[in-house]
């Protein structure tokens, strides 16, 4: 755990947040800042800073992705976005590793 992580912070229960799913491994939240009507924020439990530092950790990335398709599934999500950015240049704005899980309008490319 990461002592200034906000995600850490969730993860441990000290900040309260919307959890839509939970494994041993992950958890689900919904984003506060929502830009589409299903946005999810998937998240390991484990501090991980952003994916490059994920993919060293081959564990820890397939507990992710699979936490990632359970909460689909759980929410009955049939076609999502996924989106994971990395570095404050796109618009990683907490070093936690994680995954926005977007649904519930059209999403084209590019983004408007």
């Amino acid at each position: 755990m990461a002592d200034d992580c906000i995600f850490c912070k969730i993860v441990a229960g000290d900040i309260q947040a919307a959890r839509v799913y939970e494994d041993d491994n992950t958890i689900a939240f919904v984003d506060l800042n929502p830009q589409a009507p299903t946005h999810l924020l998937v998240i390991p439990k484990e501090h991980i800073a952003d994916l490059p530092a994920l993919s060293e950790n081959p564990q820890v990335s397939a507990a992710f992705l699979a936490g990632i398709r359970a909460v689909a599934e759980q929410e009955d999500l049939h076609a999502f976005r996924t989106v994971l950015n990395t570095g404050a240049e796109v618009g990683q704005s907490v070093f936690h590793v994680h995954a926005h899980v977007l649904a519930g309008r059209p999403m084209g490319w590019p983004p408007g």
